[in-house]
């Protein structure tokens, strides 16, 4: 339920959670409105509502599955590497 001016108030959130039931958050929730929109918040900012369509939506889930946003996640203890992303091309990382 949400008091959000524009964003239907009956939405049923599906969150978004790990499976480790002591991770505190906070968790990205999903809810599939009328006229094909999706709505995204955060369980820490709830009333922070964006809004796409359910083709973007579905394009941005084939592109997850697919991979092509791994190198935004922290793999196997190593630091995310989001941050390579704004560097130019051939930039080094000083160590």
């Amino acid at each position: 339920m949400t008091d959000t001016p524009g964003i239907p108030a009956d939405l049923t959130w599906i969150r978004a959670a790990s499976e480790d039931p002591d991770d505190p958050g906070p968790w990205i929730e999903v809810a599939f409105g009328p006229d094909d929109f999706v709505y995204l918040r955060e369980t820490g900012d709830p009333l922070n509502i964006v809004t796409t369509t359910r083709t973007k939506w579905d394009a941005f889930v084939k592109g997850v599955m697919a991979g092509e946003f791994d190198h935004f996640a922290e793999l196997d203890g190593e630091a995310a590497v989001a941050d390579q992303v704004c560097r130019p091309a051939g930039a080094r990382t000083r160590l």
